[in-house]
């Protein structure tokens, strides 16, 4: 699975997670010295509202830094282990971590924009309401107007701006996606082909690597990015949400407790994603032999094309009769998880309300302060919920890894795994 694409791939990745470990401890330590010494301009300033986010002195040093490191780390593997698609599973997986850290910044260029319009918005809704009943200046009352009006309607151009970067970013990461799965798939088809007087005999053989190893491929990248996308939502909110709990003093039921807003947030996903897991503890097994039972039925339904003495009413009333059993546990087991999930996802949507009632109601922020919590709470929350948001597809990609370990099996000369010599 991993061998056909990733050059020694307990080693590479072994030494993916400490090599990034060791950029990231240099980078969030030493980034102000680097910067000095490259002569770049890194002192503190007010956020950039715009796509001028992206290219300030600190992100201008990032992206050096980064190609820096991605360099080396690669240099050092093309020169270690040659493999036929290192460009791909190499460079093709750094620009892809490159594009998912952009996707995060345009997050949190959106979250600075917040403030500001909201800010005017409430400013312009309070004006309104206390004008009511009032005599004031219609002159004074009209620049007033313009002048907002003028500033809303240039905010909504850099909201704009921002939008149409990221609808860029999005789809042409998306289409080197696209074909970063497709050759990992190549790689694991052409590996398990030329295998193939070896795992023939293994039940549907002929389905595991037609369709599941572009399922694995397709999979693995998606929860792969997610994984990143969550820790770097984390490293770029988490910042903006310790900075923002300054405003949120206490907690209902709690009461005074220090950066109210992380621990609670940190809190709720750990119990979301135990209770998730308990759960859903069956449906790994429950999928696993959903395929085998499935490619039995399709299995003799395809020698009954051929062999009149094949898939006769009898038997293909048998395996399918396994096929409604699995099929019905399958959908017993669900039924609980999904009233789990929905109720966990549920309560989610007000849970940030429910912690920020007290402040709210003591007017000690703004509708635009309220809108950047709201933001930087989600993308926290959602960060440390990535078991919770990811579990569905995490089921799936076991059992899909659970078939293809039996090839790995099989080319290895070892017994198959237990799960794969039960029968159906």
């Amino acid at each position: 699975m991993f061998e056909s694409f990733f050059p020694r791939p307990r080693l590479f990745f072994l030494s993916v997670v400490i090599y990034a470990g060791l950029c990231s401890f240099v980078w969030y330590n030493f980034n102000v010295q680097i910067g000095e010494f490259l002569g770049f301009d890194l002192s503190p300033s007010k956020p950039v509202i715009g796509i001028g986010h992206f290219v300030t002195s600190s992100f201008l040093l990032f992206y050096l830094y980064y190609i820096t490191c991605c360099g080396l780390f690669a240099a050092f593997w093309f020169k270690l282990a040659r493999h036929p698609w290192q460009w791909w599973s190499i460079i093709g997986s750094m620009l892809i971590l490159f594009s998912t850290y952009f996707s995060v910044q345009v997050s949190v260029a959106i979250n600075n924009w917040r403030r500001p319009f909201f800010d005017l918005v409430q400013r312009a809704l309070g004006d309104s309401a206390s004008q009511e009943g009032e005599t004031i200046e219609i002159v004074k009352q009209q620049d007033a107007i313009l002048s907002d009006t003028t500033v809303m309607y240039d905010l909504i151009i850099i909201f704009a701006e921002i939008a149409f970067l990221a609808i860029f970013v999005y789809v042409m990461t998306r289409f080197f996606v696209s074909h970063f799965i497709f050759r990992w798939r190549t790689a694991m088809n052409d590996y398990y082909t030329g295998q193939w007087e070896t795992v023939r005999k293994i039940e549907g053989a002929s389905q595991r690597i037609q369709e599941d190893t572009m399922r694995f491929a397709s999979i693995m990248e998606d929860l792969g990015v997610s994984v990143v996308d969550a820790v770097m939502t984390l490293f770029a909110f988490l910042p903006v949400l310790w900075a923002l709990s300054v405003h949120v003093t206490e907690l209902p039921l709690v009461g005074v407790i220090p950066h109210p807003l992380f621990v609670a947030a940190l809190l709720w996903a750990i119990f979301g994603t135990g209770l998730l897991a308990i759960v859903g503890i069956k449906l790994p097994g429950l999928f696993f032999k959903n395929q085998r039972v499935e490619a039995a039925f399709r299995k003799e339904l395809v020698y009954g094309e051929d062999d009149d003495t094949r898939a006769q009413p009898p038997t293909l009333k048998e395996l399918f009769a396994n096929v409604r059993k699995n099929y019905f546990r399958i959908y017993f087991h669900y039924m609980y998880f999904n009233v789990a999930r929905m109720l966990y996802i549920q309560a989610d949507n007000i849970f940030v309300y429910i912690l920020l009632v007290p402040t709210i109601a003591a007017g000690a922020i703004t509708f635009g302060i309220l809108q950047q919590i709201l933001t930087a709470f989600s993308q926290v929350s959602n960060s440390f919920q990535y078991l919770v948001n990811s579990w569905t597809t995490i089921i799936e990609l076991l059992s899909i890894h659970k078939r293809l370990a039996s090839f790995e099996a099989a080319i290895r000369d070892e017994p198959l795994p237990a799960i794969d010599q039960l029968a159906t």
